[in-house]
C-alpha cells in the first residue's frame, strides 16, 4: 500500500536544490540491454513469483489502473507536459495488447484489466533512460539522476528477420519511484536475499547502459554524428571518461596526491632518459662499427724506416776538461 506520505517523500525535491544551485548539467541518453548480467534484475522474474514482479509488469499495472501518466515518445525530444500525455488505451491498441475495461472504469478515470499472460514481458528486452548529470554548489558534488524511462519492445516483423525496436512511451521516474521503492529485488546470484529495491537500483546506478545520445542543439543521436562504429565507440568512451573525471577536476589535490603525481612524472621522465641513453649508445656503437669497417677495407701503409745518425766516437766521448 503506497500512502500519500510515501508519494510526497519520493516525488518532492526534499533536498531543496534549485536551478540557481546547479552550476553545470549534462543530459545523457542510455540504452539498457537486459541481456547483460548487470541488468538482469530488471527482467527477472518473467512471471510474478511470491509477490515479486519485474519492472515492465509494475509499469503496466500502474498504467492500467490509471495511477501514473505516460508521455509520447517523440524520437529524441522528451517533453513531459500535459500536451504530450498519451492514453493507456492508445498504448494497448498500438502494440496489440489484449485488455478489458476494469470494474469502476469511467470516461474521466479509465481503468483496464490485462491478463498476466498478455503482458509482453518477453518482448521488452531493453529500456531507454534519460540521465541528468548535475553539479550543485549546495552539496558540492556531481550526481547522476535518472529522469525518465522508456520500455522498448523487440518484435519481429511480418516477414521474419531481425526483431525491430519499438519505443513504447516515457514515464517519469518521479511518478513511479514510490512504487519501485516498495518492490524488493536481489541482484546477486551468491546472495538470494532481496538486498535492495528497484529505486535503489536506479539511484545507485547499478545498471549498465551504452550512451546513444546526448542533448544537443541539432537533436542528433551519436550514430548520426559518428557513423563509423570505431569512432562511435571512442566518442562514447570519451563522454563517459569526462563524466567520471569531472568531479576530480573541481578539487585541489592533497599533499600526498601531489607527491605521488610528481613521483610518477619523474619515473616517466627517467624511463624516457634511459630510453634515449640506450638509443644514443646503440647509435654510437653503430657508428664505431662503421668506421672500423671502413678502415679495414683500406690497404695497409708501409712502415717508415728511420735513418740512424752516424756520429764519431770523439763526439760521443767529449772531454769535460776541454769545456774551459
Amino acid at each position: 500500500m503506497i500512502t500519500d506520505r510515501m508519494k510526497n517523500f519520493y516525488t518532492d525535491d526534499n533536498s531543496g536544490i534549485t536551478d540557481a544551485d546547479r552550476q553545470w548539467m549534462r543530459v545523457i541518453y542510455r540504452s539498457i540491454d537486459l541481456d547483460k548480467d548487470e541488468n538482469a534484475a530488471l527482467y527477472y522474474p518473467e512471471d510474478p513469483i511470491d509477490g515479486q514482479e519485474n519492472l515492465f509488469r509494475i509499469i503496466m499495472r500502474l498504467l492500467a489502473s490509471n495511477t501514473i501518466p505516460a508521455y509520447e515518445y517523440l524520437d529524441g525530444r522528451e517533453i513531459f507536459t500535459e500536451k504530450y500525455l498519451i492514453k493507456t488505451k492508445d498504448i494497448l491498441d498500438r502494440f496489440y495488447i489484449p485488455y478489458t475495461e476494469a470494474k469502476g472504469s469511467t470516461e474521466k478515470n479509465p481503468k483496464f484489466t490485462i491478463e498476466e499472460s498478455d503482458v509482453p514481458t518477453n518482448e521488452v528486452l531493453s529500456y531507454y533512460i534519460v540521465e541528468r548529470w548535475e553539479y550543485d554548489t549546495r552539496n558540492n558534488r556531481l550526481r547522476p539522476v535518472v529522469e525518465a524511462i522508456c520500455p522498448v519492445l523487440h518484435r519481429a516483423g511480418d516477414f521474419g528477420g531481425d526483431a525491430l525496436r519499438y519505443p513504447m512511451f516515457w514515464v517519469r521516474m518521479a511518478d513511479i519511484r514510490p512504487y519501485l521503492a516498495a518492490q524488493q529485488i536481489f541482484i546477486d546470484d551468491d546472495n538470494n536475499l532481496p538486498t535492495c529495491t528497484y529505486d535503489d537500483f536506479f539511484t545507485l546506478n547499478l545498471y549498465s547502459g551504452d550512451i546513444y545520445k546526448t542533448r544537443n542543439l541539432k537533436n542528433k543521436s551519436m550514430a548520426q554524428m559518428y557513423p563509423d562504429p570505431d569512432s562511435l565507440k571512442r566518442a562514447q568512451d570519451s563522454i563517459q571518461t569526462n563524466l567520471d573525471n569531472f568531479e576530480k577536476k573541481l578539487w585541489v589535490p592533497s599533499r600526498e596526491e601531489v607527491i605521488a603525481a610528481r613521483e610518477r612524472a619523474e619515473a616517466l621522465a627517467a624511463g624516457a632518459d634511459t630510453t634515449q641513453l640506450k638509443e644514443s649508445s646503440r647509435t654510437s656503437r653503430t657508428r664505431a662499427t662503421t668506421r672500423s669497417t671502413k678502415r679495414s677495407t683500406k690497404e695497409p701503409k708501409a712502415p717508415k724506416v728511420s735513418k740512424s745518425k752516424i756520429t764519431s766516437s770523439s763526439n760521443a766521448t767529449r772531454s769535460v776538461r776541454r769545456r774551459k
